[in-house]
């Protein structure tokens, strides 16, 4: 069984280093079998979260995709950017509005139950956005999903990447490489828990 897995990025802003890890990342998953959805948040605007909003207009058709995409794959990965230390407000608000669903169709409905991540990071600098996965881990943690320990941050993102989207260091193509297997095998464990 080839599991399912759910790529975006944190940021949408046009060559943006979290963009070309995801890239990355996608390439990656493909490589080591995973059948790969890759998708950009920008595909599924969102106003900012606000209760007094989903309580006049309840929530927005586009959370509804994403919690259907999320469901209908064993496991996510998701490359982010660092804003402040901490998680830019786009993948906050995407992750929030999704958690706000409960039932589909009037049947119960939770999109992130037994689901699977994998984090990586990127930013111009040598944190590589490591800082902001300790709260995007705490936050999915919150929301039912388990977290791989194994993570991928690209430092000086500007210059890691070669012209074909390849990492040029050897060292971030084998963390890339640990990252994958590892949410492969999970992903392919929490499916056999499911339907055993």
């Amino acid at each position: 069984m080839n599991p399912k897995i759910l790529v975006f990025a944190g940021s949408i802003r046009t060559g943006a280093y979290s963009g070309k890890t995801a890239d990355a990342a996608t390439k990656e998953l493909a490589l080591q079998g995973a059948e790969v959805t890759r998708i950009s948040l920008a595909d599924y605007p969102l106003p900012i979260m606000d209760q007094d909003l989903e309580v006049e207009k309840g929530v927005p058709e586009n959370a509804f995709k994403l919690a259907r995409l999320i469901a209908s794959h064993d496991g996510l990965l998701i490359a982010s950017p660092e804003y402040n230390s901490s998680i830019p407000p786009l993948l906050k608000n995407t992750i929030d509005w999704v958690s706000r669903i409960h039932k589909d169709g009037g049947r119960p409905f939770k999109p992130y139950a037994g689901k699977i991540a994998a984090l990586c990071s990127s930013s111009d600098g040598n944190f590589a956005g490591a800082r902001g996965l300790y709260h995007l881990r705490s936050v999915l943690m919150n929301c039912g999903v388990e977290i791989i320990t194994p993570q991928c941050s690209v430092p000086r993102a500007q210059e890691a990447f070669d012209e074909h989207g390849e990492f040029k260091d050897e060292h971030l193509r084998r963390r890339m490489e640990t990252v994958v297997r590892t949410l492969i095998e999970r992903a392919k464990m929490m499916s056999l828990r499911a339907d055993g």
